[in-house]
């Protein structure tokens, strides 16, 4: 991209008042230019196919479609689209699927104003930029297996606080099936415990509560 052209922005979420604080703040400075504005994942794939930006600023959770979903649909569609995820989740999962999902940063919601605009233009020129701090995180979550589909579901059903009863009979498989779905989650989480790969998860942002 010409570096003497305005850096052509999208930015996409839920809440009001977060978008139009985050638009204000880059509406400051002349080398950036907002071209549209989404409420969730669905509106930001559209307005993606309309203004095709430089840079998509992408809320993490959003309604009818997440930033993670709606960042892999963009860039399958669009494979050289810039995607920023911003969020307010520094759990080290969480920014392991972002980057997989194709964005190519990923920004918590407190970031000053100067690393945003750093970020921003780092992007636009077509490189991957992480803060340092959640760059080492990345790289600690690189060292790990992932959990399978159904240990995922295993896992939140253990958070939930469920018993492995009540895993079996929610997921429709036996007790004993549940049992060496927990072994195996506890020794990829590293936990000694139901208790321990509970918070682990929640640190992690491998489960989302509340």
């Amino acid at each position: 991209m010409n570096q003497h052209l305005s850096v052509r922005i999208l930015v996409v979420d839920d809440h009001p008042m977060t978008r139009e604080g985050l638009c204000a703040v880059l509406a400051r400075f002349p080398e950036n230019r907002i071209v549209g504005e989404g409420n969730n994942g669905l509106e930001a794939i559209d307005l993606y196919r309309v203004h095709r930006p430089d840079v998509v600023l992408m809320d993490l959770s959003m309604p009818q479609l997440d930033g993670l979903q709606a960042t892999r649909a963009i860039v399958k569609e669009f494979p050289d689209a810039q995607v920023v995820i911003f969020s307010a989740s520094d759990g080290d999962d969480t920014i392991y699927q972002a980057m997989r999902a194709g964005a190519r940063s990923y920004l918590l919601k407190e970031t000053p104003a100067a690393l945003l605009l750093e970020t921003i233009a780092q992007v636009a020129a077509g490189h991957t930029y992480l803060p340092a701090a959640l760059a080492a995180k990345l790289a600690n979550r690189l060292h790990l297996r992932d959990l399978t589909v159904r240990e995922q579901e295993v896992l939140e059903q253990i958070v939930a606080g469920r018993t492995n009863s009540e895993i079996g009979a929610n997921l429709f498989i036996s007790e004993g099936t549940v049992k060496s779905h927990v072994n195996r989650i506890l020794d990829k989480l590293h936990a000694h415990d139901r208790t321990q790969a509970a918070m682990t998860a929640i640190r992690r942002g491998l489960v989302q509560v509340g």
